[in-house]
């Protein structure tokens, strides 16, 4: 490897009002090698990305490329240094050709001579060329549209190579990508590695990053937490660096209390969907808390999508209610008593621009459609009664939502969902971004509604708790699921777990097909 690297960042800091997103991160990439970037969300990868290629400017640090100071301040900036980017969601023209895609922005042209017009028959010599490069043979004329999805990143990865690339940055280029795929991807990847060029790689899969990287740098909490050769960090090793758990932690354990639950109220057989989530056999209990555990791009949060009709199931079958099928849309599994709440409040769940009150509704109106007839005055007594159950601090109902701390937020969020009276409750992330005593609070309420009875003596409300905080799944759960690389690693009942022993099935080897 050569000794001088080829991008280096030194002493960067990052802030945003409120917020130290990157402090003294550091990274070293080499030509002729793959570096793996790991970190859980929010550990600062998308952030150094942004000041890698011009999009942010750090406020302290340097960054060098081949050994000489370099400040890109535009996307622009980076590209013309040598350094391209591959984002996640495939940035590309499906309705144009495939060598259009690649050459959009450069298309050689014919000389004034010939007007200065676009010289097709170059621009398909050029796309050939790039293609061959990667060893990838395909028809360069035909819409993109008719290629798969990771024929579509080739692409992608082809047009960011054209014009005299040094450095690669891919943004978790295998999250819609199934196992052939994936390997397919690899195969290009090591051949450019054998041409010379830098690859950063971002990525949660373990497995990914030991078939690929030669070294790893891990992020946590906008900190660099260290820089490893791939051979040398172990896969338990690696998982306690990222989040943050050294071996000798007092353990957080699933104790082992006895809970009343009933019959199953909802299972899911064969829950696949092909990319995101390999076949997935799921039950819970009435009265029980199931909590999902495992690193982000595990595949929790594509389960609960799945069990929601959030995302469409290509097979298996999910049995609720005495119904059993695919969710064809959420409208359906709210009907079937299944309630969401999603793990982007701001984007799939809080209307900013609504009250607290007409937020509390929203789940309400969807269920029952036009036969939900509520006066003004029913409608403000059922949001004072969530905003009081639920501890929610607002100066009144009619308060806009978006004026509501994060955590108050949430609240109003759960609320919205518990109107509803579901059987089912999904929870992804519902901790993520709030206070310590908020935290508190919503995992009171989720033990509190799973663990009540009824005047029957009735279990409670079903409850799936995802989180990325282990010691929220072990507080908070009656059984585990553990999820590793888009698959089931295990169930595990209360007793049975402490969290290095989490951390141990999520690191584990996958076992020999």
């Amino acid at each position: 490897m050569n000794n001088i690297p080829v991008l280096a960042l030194s002493g960067i800091h990052k802030s945003f009002p409120g917020v130290k997103a990157l402090t003294n991160v550091s990274l070293r990439l080499y030509p002729g090698e793959v570096h793996a970037l790991m970190g859980q969300n929010g550990a600062g990868k998308s952030t150094l990305i942004k000041v890698l290629t011009g999009l942010y400017r750090p406020e302290a640090g340097t960054l060098t490329l081949d050994g000489k100071r370099i400040a890109p301040r535009r996307t622009e900036d980076a590209q013309q240094l040598g350094i391209r980017t591959v984002y996640q969601e495939v940035n590309l023209c499906p309705n144009l050709s495939v060598a259009e895609n690649i050459c959009a922005g450069r298309f050689p042209r014919k000389s004034w001579l010939g007007g200065g017009r676009i010289d097709w028959p170059a621009v398909h010599a050029e796309a050939r060329r790039v293609l061959a490069q990667m060893d990838l043979d395909i028809d360069v004329t035909a819409p993109l549209s008719r290629y798969s999805l990771s024929i579509q990143q080739m692409v992608a990865i082809a047009r960011a190579l054209r014009i005299s690339a040094r450095v690669l940055i891919l943004d978790e280029p295998t999250s819609s990508l199934d196992d052939a795929a994936v390997q397919r991807l690899f195969t290009v990847l090591r051949r450019l590695r054998e041409q010379g060029l830098a690859i950063l790689f971002v990525t949660h899969f373990l497995d990914q990053t030991y078939a690929l990287a030669d070294r790893i740098t891990v992020m946590r909490n906008g900190e660099t937490e260290g820089e490893y050769l791939a051979a040398d960090l172990g896969r338990l090793a690696l998982v306690n660096k990222m989040v943050g758990a050294p071996p000798d932690q007092q353990p957080t354990r699933l104790d082992s209390r006895a809970t009343k639950t009933g019959a199953a109220v909802l299972k899911a057989e064969g829950l696949t969907r092909r990319g995101a989530l390999h076949p997935l056999d799921l039950e819970l209990r009435r009265g029980e808390v199931l909590g999902l555990a495992g690193l982000l791009g595990s595949g929790r949060t594509e389960a609960a999508r799945l069990l929601f009709g959030a995302d469409a199931a290509d097979g298996g079958h999910v049995t609720t209610a005495g119904r059993s099928g695919r969710w064809r849309s959420p409208r359906e599994a709210i009907a079937a008593g299944i309630a969401f709440c999603s793990e982007d409040r701001k984007h799939e769940g809080a209307i900013l621009d609504l009250s607290v009150r007409d937020n509390i509704l929203l789940a309400l109106q969807a269920r029952h459609g036009l036969r939900l007839v509520m006066s003004r005055e029913q409608q403000q007594a059922l949001a004072d009664d969530y905003i009081r159950r639920l501890g929610i601090k607002t100066a009144s109902a009619d308060t806009h939502i978006g004026q509501l701390s994060g955590g108050n937020q949430q609240k109003a969020l759960l609320a919205r969902w518990l109107a509803t009276e579901p059987a089912v409750l999904i929870l992804d992330e519902p901790t993520r971004g709030i206070d310590v005593r908020a935290k508190e609070d919503l995992m009171d309420a989720v033990r509190a509604l799973a663990h009540r009875e009824d005047e029957n003596g009735q279990a409670g409300m079903s409850i799936l708790f995802i989180s990325s905080e282990l010691p929220e799944v072990l507080h908070c759960s009656d059984r585990v699921l553990v999820l590793r690389d888009r698959r089931a690693a295990g169930v595990y009942r209360r007793g049975e777990l402490d969290e290095r022993s989490v951390l141990e099935v999520i690191a584990a080897e996958p076992a020999a097909a």
